[in-house]
């Protein structure tokens, strides 16, 4: 008998994207999302660093941040989502930590992210 994640592994194996780069936090990506508008789709990019990552397997999620005309914008993707159309890693990131929450309060260059070389 099968206990319950072995149920819900084989209910949702298929369901997993294999098609997205490895999701690091510090990396800058850009986001291809698909946006519905009445009948019409269209594709939008979002730019940003990735703050956060968590969870695993059909639960991951992802958190990205930019700024946009001063204004600091988080937008968080179920990684495994229909609705994300591609996803292109842009710069590598070295970072020390799990999660950059400190970069909501930094500004300008102090909110860089060093490369990783």
């Amino acid at each position: 008998m099968m206990n319950s994640n072995e149920i819900i592994n084989a209910v949702t194996k298929d369901q997993i994207r294999t098609d997205l780069p490895e999701l690091k936090v510090g990396n800058n990506v850009k986001v291809y999302q698909k946006i519905v508008e009445g009948n019409r789709t269209r594709t939008q990019m979002f730019e940003g660093t990735i703050i956060k990552v968590q969870g695993g397997g059909i639960g991951a999620t992802f958190t990205a941040r930019r700024l946009s005309y001063g204004v600091g914008v988080e937008k968080t993707w179920p990684v495994n989502s229909p609705n994300i159309e591609k996803i292109e890693i842009s710069r590598l990131g070295k970072v020390r930590r799990a999660k950059l929450y400190y970069l909501r309060d930094r500004v300008g260059k102090a909110a860089k992210v060093k490369e990783k070389i």
